[in-house]
C-alpha cells in the first residue's frame, strides 16, 4: 500500500504541472442537505480532470526511468492526461481507443499531440496493443487506476482539501477503478482519521459496492451508465484493499439521480461537471449521507462533457 509520504512526494512531482482546484459552496444545497456543502472543483484542472495528477506523476517517473515512448489504452480523461503530459515532456505518446471513440474526445487527445490507433471497443482489447506498442518503442504503458505512482498523484486531492477546508467533516468521492478514492483515503484517513471518506458508485456500475459487500474483489458484466468514468468491470488489485481498509461507507446512485444532481449544478451553480462528478451531488441531495449539520466536501472530478450531447441531456430532464 501507498503511505502518506508518496502523496507527499506526489505533491512536490507534480506542482509545476497541475492547478491547486477551488473549493466552492452552495446556500441553496447546504439548505436541501442541511449540511454545509463545499466542491473541490476538479472540473476547473488541466486537461478537464483530476486525472492529470496522476497521469503526471507516472509519466514523470517513466520518463525519469529511461522511457522514451508513453502509451495509454483510453479514450477519455486518462487519454487526455497523459498526451498533455507526455506532450510536456516532449515523449512521444500514442492513446489507444475504441473503434467508435467519440470525436470530440479524439480532438481532445490530438490537441495535446497524441497519437490515436483505435482498437476494438473493449479495455481487453485495447490493452493488450498498448502493450505492444510499450515493447516494440522502449516505452511504458500508463495505466488508469491500479499503480502505485497514479494513486499518489490523485492523493493530492485529499491534500489539498485538508489544507483548503477547516474542520470538514465528510468527504464524498466518487468510485471507478478506486484510483481517486485511494489515494484521498490514504491522505486524508493518515492525517486526520476523524474525518470521514465516502464512495460513490452508479447503481449498475456497483462493482466495488459488492466487491465490500462479499469481501473481495468482485466483477460486473459491462455497464451503461452515464456515468462513463466509473464504468469498470471489478475495482483494482492496488486500490481495493486500500479502499476496504480506510473507507467509512460507499453508496449508490440512480441514473436519475445522477442526471438531476448534473441538471441542478448547471442550473443552480452555473458550473458544467460530467455525470461521473454528479454522483457525489446526487448521494448528498437524495440524502444517502446520513449526515446533518455537517461541513461536507464533494469532489467533483471532472468537467468533459460532450457539448453535443448536452441539449440530449437536457431534453431529458424536461420530459
Amino acid at each position: 500500500m501507498i503511505k502518506l509520504n508518496d502523496i507527499q512526494t506526489a505533491r512536490e512531482q507534480i506542482a509545476d504541472v497541475i492547478n491547486k482546484t477551488p473549493i466552492l459552496s452552495s446556500a441553496t444545497l447546504s439548505s436541501i442537505c442541511g449540511n454545509q456543502m463545499l466542491f473541490k472543483g476538479e472540473h476547473f484542472q488541466k486537461t478537464g480532470s483530476f486525472k492529470i495528477r496522476g497521469a503526471t506523476n507516472k509519466v514523470k517517473h517513466a520518463v525519469q526511468e529511461g522511457a522514451t515512448f508513453i502509451t495509454a489504452a483510453s479514450s477519455g480523461n486518462h487519454g487526455q492526461a497523459v498526451s498533455y503530459i507526455a506532450n510536456k515532456l516532449r515523449t512521444p505518446a500514442t492513446i489507444v481507443v475504441p473503434e467508435d471513440a467519440n470525436r470530440s474526445k479524439l480532438g481532445a487527445i490530438h490537441a495535446y499531440n497524441g497519437e490515436i490507433e483505435k482498437c476494438g471497443t473493449t479495455s481487453a482489447e485495447r490493452l493488450p496493443r498498448a502493450e505492444e506498442l510499450a515493447r516494440e518503442n522502449n516505452g511504458m504503458v500508463i495505466p488508469p487506476y491500479d499503480d502505485p505512482y497514479i494513486i499518489a498523484g490523485q492523493g493530492t486531492v485529499g491534500l489539498e482539501i485538508l489544507d483548503q477546508v477547516h474542520d470538514v467533516d465528510l468527504v464524498v468521492v466518487p468510485v471507478g477503478g478506486g484510483g481517486l478514492i485511494s489515494g484521498i483515503l490514504t491522505a486524508i484517513k493518515e492525517i486526520n482519521p476523524s474525518v470521514k471518506v465516502i464512495g460513490v458508485e452508479p447503481e449498475s456500475a456497483n462493482d466495488t459496492y459488492l466487491s465490500l459487500e462479499k469481501g473481495k474483489i468482485t466483477s460486473i458484466p459491462g455497464t451503461r451508465t452515464m456515468a462513463d468514468g466509473l464504468r469498470t468491470s471489478q475495482p483494482g488489485d492496488v486500490t481495493f484493499p486500500i479502499v476496504q481498509k480506510y473507507v467509512d461507507d460507499l453508496v449508490l446512485v440512480s441514473e436519475d439521480e445522477i442526471l438531476q444532481a448534473q441538471v441542478f449544478v448547471l442550473e443552480r451553480m452555473k458550473q458544467l461537471i460530467e455525470p461521473s462528478s454528479a454522483v457525489t451531488v446526487a448521494a448528498a441531495m437524495f440524502d444517502k449521507l446520513g449526515a446533518r449539520d455537517k461541513r461536507i466536501v464533494c469532489v467533483l472530478s471532472g468537467g468533459n462533457v460532450d457539448v453535443g450531447n448536452l441539449g440530449e441531456v437536457l431534453s431529458m430532464f424536461g420530459e
